[in-house]
């Protein structure tokens, strides 16, 4: 076999198209063999002797794609020191395009023999082990070209790539659970009829089934498990996992694109599956254990920020270079379109403390591929001041997780919640105005993968997590969650009515609050996971989504066309999605002298500081004046819409509320969540200035006025 100097740049595995250039980082190891392996249980090793910069690199004439491979490190193996090299543990190019195979849980894939953690285990796991794969990076992407939707017309669609496509009737058994049902019809038209922007997937990224699950008959579902961060994770694939997945996960990207939907993708770059002082050797342990992670003061063990065991050492030049290079090249090379980070605090953590000015901050500032792509932050941690709501730099948004609370704290009767209301619907300004952010940096959800789906935040006030084999004590126990009355099934109709009517109004407030709409997959037709708030290691029909096996209108029907309806009205009209934070007066330039929002009680006066602080007080209407939209066209023109009356009544019993006389003489109903779907608009009741409405109890009614 002719052997190559090669190069040092490009790390990872690079096929040219007459050879691979193989490049590996580790300042620990004293020598590294790339090991070629054979279909037949073999392997070809071939000791990398040039190094630069501590990157050692061959380059191997026809190697091809599609052959598997992986790194043994040769040098000290001393935990005292941080030290976990061990030439006997095959290891993951921590590079790789892809990556084939699973795990088979043993103590060979282990640095030490069970029962014995501070001593060397020397069985071979390449049998046991995942393996790379070089991939040919060549692609026909035709005419693709990123929708870069603006945010402030973004509704984002939050899914897990099997439990969205495992049931649905209309998808080929073959295809179910994999990157090729995203691009399949039903799925395409089911998300651009829901008026879906932007799908966030979650983990996609290799991710490994932990051995404590697995021993337990269950799987790492959800993927926050991360193992390669440049590889799709091969379980998803249909096609093959030699690179196939590869292709697979680009051919979905492209169908989503053509469709006008981005793909945003849920990264953790916080951690890997390596875990703990007593985790497993598949990549960065062995190659430099003190380069990659965070260890404690004690080196043999690791500081844990993220409740998995271990957290990347995000001070250190090759972490950062390694977490830059993957987002690069996830836009560049598969087309996505941005980026929601797992835990993004602990990527602040520099030292110890969460600094909003590190190292990772500044690269992704300056770097002019990643600075461009949606940016999406997980705004916490499980460390000490890890929650950083509010905190993060202008680029970025947020998930708002004050939002979530305070819009279940309101829809389930929590006294003193209108003044935290308020703040929320009209886009958080106490979090995002101060730093020079907008509204658009409020990422707004009631639901998401973590938690009760929305369907079991109106049915449950308990957690029944007793399939996760942890006795129920996993999960959230605070879900600000309320069952109606009756906890989990109930065949009782007031208690359904009023479940389903929650349900409307909480879909109703996210699309009529200021920022960016997140859904949570399946909630737009009902999904439950039987009071499960923690779904995370089952794979199975009670996580996925449950699509309607015939046509006939049903519940899930109703619901489905309501969301629609819903996020139609807000696509229609900008007031809804504003770009620029309320002024709380009118907007000079125009000739309405009305503020461009109002607050009034439900007896029609302005809101005092005595009624937003009122302890009952459950009950308010909010004005929305379409006339003095503070922001310019993307020509300067001026936007006008029409103006809207939104009426809340979060009280447990029925309530009068008084159109105001000074803010339009005829509106029209156009939302009531008392309803089984959305009014249509064009025929829903004419209501004038001084009228009379009875809202039903815990309900939500919009009132629009032509411009």
């Amino acid at each position: 076999m002719q052997v190559w100097p090669g190069q040092a740049y490009p790390l990872g595995a690079t096929y040219d198209g007459a050879g691979t250039n193989f490049a590996v980082f580790s300042e620990a190891a004293r020598r590294i063999e790339l090991c070629l392996l054979h279909d037949d249980g073999s392997e070809t090793a071939v000791e990398l002797r040039e190094t630069d910069a501590f990157v050692r690199h061959a380059y191997l004439p026809g190697i091809m794609p599609g052959q598997r491979y992986g790194f043994r490190a040769h040098g000290p193996y001393t935990p005292e020191r941080g030290q976990r090299c061990n030439s006997s543990k095959l290891l993951l190019d921590p590079y790789a395009r892809a990556i084939s195979g699973r795990i088979d849980w043993g103590e060979a894939v282990y640095g030490y023999p069970f029962g014995s953690p501070d001593k060397r285990n020397d069985l071979d796991s390449a049998p046991h082990t995942m393996t790379s794969v070089v991939v040919n990076p060549y692609f026909d992407w035709g005419d693709d070209r990123p929708p870069r939707t603006e945010y402030h017309h973004t509704v984002i669609y939050e899914a897990h790539v099997k439990g969205l496509t495992m049931t649905h009737p209309a998808l080929p058994e073959e295809l179910r659970g994999t990157y090729a049902a995203l691009a399949h019809p039903a799925i395409l038209e089911h998300l651009t009829e829901l008026g879906v922007t932007a799908l966030e997937l979650m983990p996609v990224h290799q991710f490994v089934n932990d051995h404590r699950l697995v021993e337990m008959g269950l799987n790492n579902y959800w993927g926050y498990n991360t193992i390669g961060f440049f590889a799709p994770h091969n379980a998803y694939a249909s096609w093959g996992d030699r690179g196939q997945q590869v292709l697979e996960f680009k051919s979905a990207v492209r169908a989503l694109h053509e469709a006008g939907i981005e793909v945003i993708l849920d990264v953790v770059y916080n951690h890997t599956a390596e875990g703990n002082h007593l985790g497993p050797t598949l990549s960065f342990r062995g190659l430099d254990n003190a380069s990659y992670y965070r260890l404690a003061d004690d080196r043999r063990y690791y500081m844990d920020t993220t409740g998995t065991g271990n957290s990347l050492l995000m001070r250190s030049p090759h972490v950062l270079q390694m977490i830059m290079d993957s987002l690069r090249y996830w836009v560049t090379e598969m087309h996505v379109d941005g980026f929601r980070f797992d835990l993004a605090a602990t990527l602040a953590r520099q030292f110890h403390e969460v600094d909003r000015l590190s190292s990772f901050f500044d690269l992704v500032q300056q770097d002019p591929v990643v600075s461009q792509v949606k940016l999406i932050a997980e705004p916490w941690d499980v460390g000490e001041g890890g929650y950083q709501v509010g905190n993060f730099p202008p680029l970025w948004t947020e998930w708002n997780g004050k939002y979530r609370d305070t819009v279940r704290d309101l829809w389930r009767g929590e006294p003193r919640t209108l003044a935290e209301f308020a703040g929320r619907l009209t886009g958080s300004s106490d979090l995002y105005q101060d730093d020079g952010r907008r509204p658009l940096a409020s990422i707004n959800f009631v639901t998401c993968h973590d938690g009760f789906t929305l369907r079991d935040l109106v049915s449950y006030n308990e957690k029944h997590n007793e399939a996760n084999g942890e006795g129920n004590r996993d999960g959230e126990s605070h879900n600000r969650s309320w069952n109606c009355g009756t906890e989990g099934d109930s065949d009782d109709p007031g208690v359904l009515g009023l479940r389903n009517r929650q349900i409307r109004n909480f879909i109703a407030t996210l699309m009529l609050s200021q920022g960016v709409p997140m859904l949570s997959h399946g909630d737009e037709l009902g999904r439950t996971q039987n009071g499960n708030n923690n779904a995370y290691c089952l794979d199975s029909e009670l996580a996925w989504v449950r699509w309607p096996e015939t046509p006939e209108s049903t519940e899930q029907d109703a619901l489905l066309a309501f969301t629609r309806a819903m996020a139609r009205l807000r696509r229609d009209h900008p007031v809804f999605r504003r770009r620029r934070f309320f002024h709380g007066r009118p907007v000079e330039g125009t000739h309405d002298e009305l503020s461009d929002i109002a607050w009034f009680t439900p007896e029609g006066e302005e809101m005092t500081r005595d009624d937003w602080g009122a302890a009952q007080a459950r009950a308010l209407s909010v004005f929305l004046n379409g006339h003095a939209i503070s922001e310019p066209g993307p020509r300067g023109e001026r936007i006008s819409d029409d103006s809207f009356l939104l009426l809340f009544n979060a009280s447990p019993d029925a309530l009068e509320f008084l159109v105001p006389v000074n803010h339009g003489r005829q509106w029209e109903v156009v939302v009531d969540t008392a309803l089984p779907e959305a009014v249509p608009l064009g025929t829903g009741a004419k209501v004038k200035a001084g009228d009379r409405l009875t809202l039903l109890d815990r309900s939500l009614t919009v009132l629009q006025r032509p411009a």
